[in-house]
């Protein structure tokens, strides 16, 4: 389906809302583990949560799934929520925190255009923690357009960098 004028080149991806069948359990990964900030509650049922604080960057609410099990696999649905760490440092700062946590990754990916680690929340969404390389850095064909691959994250040497930067 051809689209005849592309979306703004400005246009971003907000926030985004998960929903969770346990919102304290929810607060002790995002908040505890990752370390984003709680701006609000809504009684027992709703939270939001920033990184630096804006109003929300996520979203954690019960309204439909307070109890609830995770989609079985095969269903359509989020595949996962990807967060955008500033700098190589502080993305080692979030596997470090993982690492201090127990919490497993599901894989970790270098595409060439960006460093990524994959794992799951306690409700078992999908979450991608990753950083952004400069754009000239970014592999290019001869033609120009991008040359991303998936390669394995060499994650020594990325916890390396939490040590040297901060």
């Amino acid at each position: 389906m051809a689209n005849p004028t592309p979306i703004a080149a400005g246009t971003r991806i907000g926030h985004v809302h998960l929903k969770v069948a346990d919102l304290e359990r929810a607060l002790g990964f995002y908040c505890g583990v990752l370390g984003f900030e709680l701006m609000q509650t809504y009684g027992d049922q709703a939270a939001f949560i920033s990184a630096g604080g804006y109003h929300h960057h996520i979203g954690l609410n019960t309204w439909e799934s307070k109890g609830g099990s995770p989609p079985a696999p095969g269903t359509t649905g989020l595949f996962h929520t990807a967060i955008l760490y500033p700098t190589r440092a502080a993305l080692a700062d979030a596997l470090h925190r993982l690492i201090e946590a127990r919490i497993p990754l599901d894989g970790a990916s270098d595409h060439g255009v960006s460093e990524a680690l994959y794992l799951r929340d306690p409700d078992q969404n999908g979450v991608e923690l990753y950083r952004d390389r400069p754009p000239e850095e970014w592999p290019r064909n001869a033609d120009g357009s991008l040359a991303m691959f998936t390669r394995r994250l060499d994650l020594d040497d990325l916890l390396a960098a939490r040590e040297i930067d901060s």
